[in-house]
């Protein structure tokens, strides 16, 4: 099966080492620096297997975005992986309760996030 996945992440250098780790994988993947533009690629006709989400972010963090797309019936989305650097005690409960599938802690440890990827498609 083919992978598609999505990053959002304000941090071009988090995107070009994530999708270059997905890459070496045989996962392909587009990456966005904004949550408002992956809220518009999600609606849009895109076939994304899994959303991995920076949750701290300006603007639109990653709370608000699974906010806003829970909220949203239009369309069904992909899972989403939390990925943030705070990873603090009850950062994953924190983010499964917002409405994540899965969680993975920066800096990431790729074997670790194949797994995730893995454990929520």
């Amino acid at each position: 099966m083919d992978l598609n996945a999505l990053i959002i992440d304000d941090d071009k250098r988090n995107i070009f080492a994530l999708k270059t780790a997905l890459k070496s994988r045989g996962i392909l993947s587009y990456g966005v620096c904004c949550a408002k533009e992956g809220l518009l690629l999600l609606r849009a006709p895109h076939t994304f297997n899994v959303v991995l989400l920076d949750m701290m972010m300006p603007e639109l963090d990653g709370y608000e975005f699974l906010k806003a797309l829970r909220n949203d019936d239009h369309f069904d989305h992909p899972p989403i992986i939390a990925v943030t650097a705070r990873a603090m005690i009850g950062d994953r409960q924190n983010c499964i309760n917002a409405g994540a599938d899965g969680y993975v802690a920066k800096p990431v440890n790729i074997d670790v996030l194949i797994k995730e990827i893995n454990s929520v498609i």
